[in-house]
């Protein structure tokens, strides 16, 4: 485990002791002074899991508009707008959006401070593409539920959901941060009435190799 690693355990596990599940996002964006590689996760690139699945997809987004949950640097919600999609990139961090902000400055992704526990923005709007990336991984599975029932009330009729995020079985451990899901967790989100278009279950290297889910939903187009 890094420095940047350990940092996070350190800052999530007393957020999460003092009933705080979100607090420690911008106790980590803000101590980190402008440095990106104090974020472990900031790769100041497209997430590879979506690049690769919008080409696979051949994601189009001409008169769409699409939202990024927990959207953190900017680079998803950025690479998303060249394909023509309305972007809104949300964060609790506003130390996050303002970052986004001076990194993008002529950008025309909407950047929002905004809570996925507790929305007060994104909430008046339908969205026909979500990407949720590593946001509900990084949440206590005592909140889990309450992010995903958001996140399924913010898709238009006829809209997609894109979930990724690391993956486990029922039977393996999920101890510390981030915290990699099951598939029964995310079945949730059907009983919340998505509807499921494809499951991938797959093995990504980095330092070592990780399993990622992949996931893929609609909202059925009202009758």
């Amino acid at each position: 485990m890094t420095e940047n690693q350990s940092k996070v355990q350190e800052l999530a596990q007393k957020s999460f002791a003092r009933n705080d599940p979100t607090g420690w996002f911008e106790e980590l964006y803000s101590t980190a002074q402008g440095k990106e590689s104090a974020i472990p996760w900031a790769k100041l690139k497209v997430n590879p899991d979506l690049a690769t699945w919008i080409e696979k997809q051949n994601l189009l987004g001409q008169g769409k508009n699409a939202l990024v949950v927990g959207c953190g640097l900017g680079d998803d919600a950025e690479a998303l707008a060249k394909l023509g999609f309305g972007v809104t990139g949300f964060d609790i961090s506003s130390t996050a959006i303002a970052w986004c902000q001076q990194r993008f400055p002529n950008s025309e992704v909407n950047y929002l401070v905004d809570d996925l526990l507790q929305p007060t923005k994104v909430n008046q709007h339908k969205f026909d593409f979500i990407l949720e990336s590593y946001t509900l991984q990084a949440l206590p599975s005592s909140v889990r539920p309450q992010g995903m029932k958001t996140i399924s009330q913010l898709i238009a009729p006829g809209g997609r959901l894109l979930v990724i995020c690391r993956g486990r079985d029922l039977d393996e451990p999920a101890t510390e941060l981030p915290f990699p899901l099951t598939k029964a967790e995310l079945a949730y989100f059907e009983a919340l009435g998505l509807k499921q278009i494809e499951f991938e279950d797959y093995l990504k290297q980095e330092e070592t190799y990780t399993r990622r889910f992949r996931i893929e939903y609609t909202l059925a187009n009202e009758k």
